[in-house]
């Protein structure tokens, strides 16, 4: 598989472009709908190798799947369990795993399985709100060690019983095994300080049509009522929020205009109130939202991450790349991941003029506060990006990397398109789509991608070897 393309910059990308189906959405509906023995069909699922990965993973348990990569469709079914036990060379390929626990608990009484949590290098990534909750439930969750690698073993002796489960701080992950394990449980399950983000709303109306009653009430608390009877599922899956923003950001610093078709103002209101205060553009329509180029960026914003209805952590990443165009200082306090900004370490060797901090440059201070995690930046713009070689280190930072070298006069060779692959729908593709002068490199084959387990052959070339 290639890995390595390169990036002529400066030239200001033009057009449309149509964003695929979210990857947070997709792949927790998949786990999802192993609560029930009956068909699903989903559409607009996009292309990426997350989908794949969970895909295999549902596999393993039995799902049957019928996949149309180019109409974006899927049919699946689980008619029964027939494997609890995840491999454990999933471990370390995305988060789905972990999901399995509130997935398989009410619907098989065998151990569940599964390995550690993987996905991007972007800092620790516990489970123990998702054991807490999932203990509230009745379920019994312990921490092995198979083979030298780490897995967990879930499992249900009396079955599950509803419960109030009170999250310390409002999980996506640990809210949507909560849910999950929620409708097969006995009785009625209350989650409080839960997530509510836009994907995990899709979620629950993808469960509403599968028979779950579930519903959000003030103050982020979800009700769930066990389950018995399920049935047959229609579900188009929500647009990415995070690709939307992303080529709308893409287009606003190479100083261009692109109609980003399936962008949703009502997902993405709190990214679009920060790209106004810097002078932004961008106009609603029928179908999508614009995004232009409309004079010099202005400086002096002051931004924090923070769980939904505040700015998306994911959304940060690019964002800063742009602030850097920006005339003036800005300051980023990221309060979601204490890892999420290593990667302006190679914004600075391109040119950005760029700070860390360990303290919280922030209205309040956040979980990281005094842990000496470097979750602090300050950016002084405009500055100027050099040409040169980049290697992708994860997801989100991938696509600031590319933003960078479409900002940057001359020819960036970037590496590492596996991890970009892992959430956008056919990248290369649409950029050049856009106008952007974006090639892949010629490589011979090498090892550059045999630790990547988000290519399909390379998980199951691993799980030949190293899986039971």
């Amino acid at each position: 598989m290639k890995s390595t393309f390169k990036v002529r910059g400066g030239v200001p990308l033009e057009g449309r472009v149509k964003v695929a189906g979210a990857k947070n959405a997709i792949t927790k509906m998949l786990a999802a709908s192993m609560l029930s023995d009956k068909p699903c069909f989903f559409s607009n699922v996009p292309d990426i190798s997350d989908v794949e990965v969970t895909v295999k993973v549902c596999e393993e348990v039995g799902m049957q799947v019928d996949w149309d990569r180019e109409k974006g469709r899927m049919r699946v079914i689980t008619k029964e369990i027939k494997n609890t036990h995840i491999p454990l060379c999933f471990s370390g390929a995305n988060r789905i795993p972990i999901l399995m626990m509130g997935a398989l608990l009410g619907r098989t009484r065998e151990p569940i399985i599964v390995p550690t949590v993987g996905g991007c290098n972007i800092g620790p990534r516990p489970i123990d709100f998702h054991v807490m909750a999932l203990e509230s439930l009745g379920a019994v969750v312990e921490h092995r060690t198979i083979k030298k690698e780490s897995a967990y073993f879930a499992y249900s002796p009396d079955g599950l019983r509803g419960s109030i489960i009170d999250l310390p701080y409002p999980s996506v992950m640990a809210t949507e095994n909560a849910i999950l394990a929620g409708c097969r449980a006995k009785g009625k399950t209350v989650i409080r300080n839960a997530a509510v983000e836009p994907e995990i709303i899709d979620l629950i109306l993808f469960l509403q049509k599968l028979g779950v009653v579930i519903y959000v009430d003030v103050a982020r608390t979800i009700y769930v009522q066990e389950t018995q009877f399920f049935h047959e599922v229609e579900h188009e899956v929500l647009t990415d929020r995070i690709e939307a923003a992303s080529f709308g950001m893409a287009a606003i610093g190479t100083k261009g205009r692109v109609f980003v078709e399936g962008a949703t103002q009502a997902d993405m209101i709190t990214f679009l109130n920060k790209l106004r205060k810097i002078n932004g553009g961008f106009s609603v329509k029928k179908g999508g939202i614009e995004f232009f180029y409309q004079g010099g960026l202005k400086g002096g914003l002051h931004l924090e991450t923070d769980v939904h209805p505040g700015f998306l952590t994911d959304w940060q990443q690019p964002f800063v790349v742009l602030l850097t165009q920006a005339h003036g200082y800005s300051v980023v306090h990221e309060t979601v991941y204490e890892n999420r900004l290593g990667y302006a370490h190679t914004l600075k060797e391109m040119g950005a003029d760029v700070e860390l901090f360990t303290q919280c440059l922030g209205g309040r201070p956040c979980r990281f506060s005094s842990r000496n995690y470097e979750h602090s930046l300050i950016i002084k713009g405009p500055t100027q990006f050099c040409p040169g070689k980049i290697n992708i280190p994860d997801l989100r930072a991938g696509f600031a990397y590319v933003m960078a070298a479409l900002f940057a006069p001359g020819v960036t060779t970037v590496s590492g398109w596996h991890y970009l692959n892992r959430g956008y729908e056919h990248l290369i593709e649409k950029l050049q789509q856009l106008g952007s002068s974006i090639e892949w490199m010629e490589e011979p084959d090498s090892a550059e991608g045999e630790e990547v387990l988000e290519d399909r052959s390379s998980i199951e070339a691993k799980c030949s070897l190293s899986c039971p």
